[in-house]
């Protein structure tokens, strides 16, 4: 395979990272071409690589003849997009024109319904993309959009729980928590976080369909492995909602994230005073950018703060349902910890973890043991050979016998062995 990072922020430098800390089990990457609109930047991540088949490139995203170049000019093969939702249509049309295979970790946006945006759905996240994909089919190439760690490993945990662990399968909610200190409050991409946390939050419901709720609603509490514990949880935009429903046969998803309510606060507060814009242009001196750009310029860069972040984050995806005539209910996760992934990797464990599930993902389809046409999400494959490889990768998965009925079973079952009964 013949690679093109477009980006060589967080998610980009940690796949660079990922795939030559595997050594020999990387060889399937043949070229990687790290590309960024700041060259310099790509140029200092590739000269730490130091390794010849990692190479630095300027890349404009917005523009179809930049990423057309790169394409011909090492004849790229598979394009791995990991910047900003805000550029994902020119690069996915752009692969598609170019015939080479296209990867995301975050989907198209969506559009708010402009009548009712906490109720109806209007464009959901990934449409573009997903209305396109006869188009894919009939070229015979293949976009797998959704593949970081949310969405993405999540989606491939509940697949492998519809696969291994259910007969049936009620719901599927996502759930993503930490017990982050430092560093400051944005520990991902700020143009992002903004985006999917004040965008109405969308629900899945059998007979229902999708549907929209208002920001940060419904609060949880739900304890999270690995010593992260209780974390109140709440609804955020997610494309697992939409990605999950049209594969695995459920009844509810839902995607719920811990936002601290201060955090919270701060967001709907620069929403107020219109710093949350992202489509209308202001002037500054001689500059025309929007409000959320000028926000991204300002704020503290998460990935050059990764070292001031203590702590560990999880994500993963809580299945209920039932197993032989039990009621039945798990949890599988992946743990990071902030520090060890900055110590091996160089970024923080966010990126990181968003990072670790493309490797595996381009693995899989360079070496043709996921094979599709058109445009698919994760969980329309196979996922044992991802979560086997997930432990190749240093990011190991868990999984979490939640309390009912059938988790009682096994411990009188184990009870009985003990007693040789």
């Amino acid at each position: 395979m013949k690679l093109l990072i477009v980006g060589a922020g967080g998610v980009g430098t940690s796949v660079a990272q990922i795939i030559k800390r595997a050594g020999a089990e990387g060889g399937w990457a043949e070229k990687v071409v790290l590309a960024d609109n700041d060259f310099e930047r790509a140029e200092a991540v590739c000269a730490r690589l130091a390794e010849a088949r990692f190479v630095p490139e300027k890349i404009d995203a917005r523009d179809a003849e930049s990423i057309t170049g790169l394409i011909g000019k090492y004849g790229i093969t598979q394009v791995l997009n990991v910047v900003a939702p805000a550029f994902n249509e020119v690069i996915f049309d752009t692969c598609y024109a170019s015939g080479v295979g296209y990867m995301d970790c975050a989907m198209t946006l969506s559009k708010k319904d402009p009548d009712d945006p906490f109720h109806k759905v209007n464009v959901k996240l990934g449409d573009y993309q997903f209305a396109r994909h006869e188009q894919w089919k009939e070229k015979g190439i293949l976009a797998l959009v959704g593949s970081g760690v949310e969405p993405g490993m999540s989606d491939v945990f509940a697949k492998y729980a519809e696969k291994h662990l259910f007969d049936t399968v009620d719901e599927v909610n996502v759930r993503d928590g930490d017990n982050y200190t430092g560093g400051g409050d944005f520990g991902f991409s700020v143009w992002t976080t903004i985006e999917e946390c004040l965008n109405p939050p969308i629900i899945w419901e059998k007979g229902r369909g999708w549907f929209t709720t208002e920001r940060f609603s419904e609060p949880e509490i739900f304890e999270f492995p690995g010593g992260i514990g209780d974390v109140e949880v709440v609804n955020v935009e997610h494309e697992e909602v939409v990605l999950v429903p049209r594969v695995i046969d459920c009844n509810r998803v839902t995607f719920k994230y811990g936002v601290p309510k201060e955090f919270r606060r701060l967001l709907l507060d620069l929403e107020s005073v219109d710093m949350a814009e992202a489509q209308e242009t202001v002037t500054v001196g001689n500059v025309e950018i929007t409000p959320r750009d000028f926000l991204v310029k300002i704020l503290p860069n998460p990935v050059e703060h990764a070292g001031d972040v203590r702590g560990k984050g999880c994500a993963g995806a809580w299945v209920t349902g039932t197993k032989d005539g039990l009621g039945r209910s798990v949890y599988l996760y992946q743990l990071a910890d902030n520090q060890a992934c900055v110590e091996k990797y160089g970024t923080n464990s966010v990126v990181a973890q968003t990072a670790v599930i493309p490797v595996i993902m381009l693995e899989l389809i360079a070496k043709g043991i996921w094979k599709e046409t058109g445009v698919h999400g994760p969980e329309s494959f196979d996922p044992d050979p991802a979560v086997e490889r997930l432990a190749k990768y240093e990011f190991p998965a868990g999984l979490r016998e939640m309390d009912s009925p059938y988790a009682e079973m096994i411990e009188a079952q184990k009870l009985l062995e003990a007693l040789g009964l």
